[in-house]
């Protein structure tokens, strides 16, 4: 079977894990979209891995893992991550990962040039991690990027990188942003993609073979939905789409080539950055922090915490075709005696169950709750989910019916044996 794993919210749902999880009965594990500003954290076996860019079917052994076409790369934060799991143990070889020729690098000005912007926005800023990728994304949509197979015309490449340095420093100029030399960022990239080369093919074929046979390939989705492009909560999003249909132009396997897509999201709502969060919650947020949790994989920056938004939920459930969901971080939400869930927004006297494309409509949008008990008990010790509190498992059969989407898995707790299947 193969599978999309994606997430429901605003990103930072727990997707590594649930990846991770799944891994063990995929054969192949694809990344199609985003770059290094996504985090999936990973805990094996009493191990914490954080990844960026590299699919979390890394962290198992005899697992085909793809970078695809729809990513962008920053070739140094590449190495760079490689170096630190290998460092942990997991070995990483040609064979373990392969890097699609098809796509698109990020390069060292990318990163200035997204300083450049959020300062040029003020006060209207995106909240980026600044780490390059709407730049890049720019660059391929204004057809001036370079892919990872021009890397292999070392003469045409150099050419572009001049150019493109040239016109990147008049922008950083003009905010006091750091001025490149285009010789050293190309001594510096291409000592990256040197390390890189014997990964690097063209993986279209490969999935698709690997589809014929019958493998078992699972999509490893970025960020989340509320993030996408076209469907998230613009322009408080990424680049990219991250719903169910970026991982078919992301890899180049078609939508017949999918049979389920799990959706992934906590048992309450988090964001970072700028943007609109009806349900956001200064007290949950609070406690959630006292606990350690909630903090960026990418940036550290300490994540805003809400109650759960099914109006969210319910829309990004539509457009990805959920099939299953996975809730994680249920332990989150163990010392609480009563807990609130977001079934619609009151807009101006209307009830609105799924949320507006106006940015205005935003700022006016009042959570109308239901109230449900809490369970006031630890879940993380539960081997299965006949084993949660009552509570519990009512307040995630309301979730799935106020989603319109079947439990599947839930969470409780980071490791890889918290997960439970329903």
């Amino acid at each position: 079977m193969n599978t999309i794993i994606v997430g429901l919210q605003w990103g930072d749902e727990g997707k590594g894990k649930v990846v991770d999880y799944l891994t063990e009965d995929a054969d192949v594990v694809v990344r199609g979209q985003g770059g290094n500003n996504a985090g999936h954290t990973v805990i094996a076996k009493g191990t914490k891995y954080v990844l960026h860019l590299l699919p979390s079917g890394i962290l198992w052994d005899s697992k085909k893992n793809i970078i695809g076409n729809g990513v962008v790369i920053d070739p140094v934060g590449l190495v760079q991550e490689i170096q630190r799991i290998e460092s942990q143990g997991i070995s990483i070889t040609p064979e373990k990962l392969l890097i699609s020729d098809r796509a698109h690098v990020v390069l060292p000005f990318h990163k200035e040039l997204d300083a450049a912007r959020e300062a040029a926005l003020g006060d209207q800023k995106i909240g980026t991690t600044r780490r390059g990728i709407g730049p890049t994304y720019a660059d391929k949509v204004n057809r001036c990027g370079l892919r990872v197979a021009d890397f292999l015309d070392r003469e045409f490449t150099e050419q572009q990188i001049t150019r493109r340095v040239a016109e990147a420093n008049e922008v950083l100029a003009r905010y006091d942003l750091t001025i490149f030399k285009a010789e050293e960022v190309i001594e510096e990239v291409y000592t990256a993609f040197e390390r890189l080369r014997p990964h690097v093919t063209n993986t279209i074929p490969l999935l698709h073979s690997s589809w014929k046979a019958g493998e078992s390939i699972l999509f490893e989705g970025a960020q989340g939905t509320l993030l996408d492009i076209d469907f998230g909560t613009y322009p408080f999003v990424t680049s990219s789409n991250t719903t169910s249909g970026g991982s078919c132009t992301g890899t180049g396997l078609p939508p017949t080539a999918i049979q389920s897509v799990i959706g992934v999201c906590k048992a309450y709502t988090t964001r970072v950055g700028s943007g609109p969060f009806p349900t956001g919650d200064e007290g949950l947020s609070e406690y959630l922090h006292g606990l350690g949790r909630e903090f960026g994989a990418t940036t550290g920056r300490p994540r805003g915490c809400g109650w759960l938004d099914t109006v969210l939920l319910r829309f990004a459930c539509m457009v990805n075709g959920v099939t299953g969901l996975a809730v994680t971080n249920v332990d989150g939400l163990d010392e609480y005696d009563t807990l609130q869930i977001c079934t619609s927004y009151d807009i101006d006297g209307t009830i609105h169950e799924l949320p507006p494309a106006d940015r205005k409509a935003w700022d006016k949008a009042v959570p109308v709750y239901e109230t449900l008990p809490g369970w006031k008990s630890d879940t993380t010790a539960c081997a299965s989910y006949d084993e949660l509190p009552a509570q519990a498992k009512a307040y995630l059969t309301r979730l799935g019916e106020l989603c319109g989407a079947p439990i599947s898995f839930v969470g409780v707790g980071p490791d890889r044996a918290q997960t439970l299947v329903v």
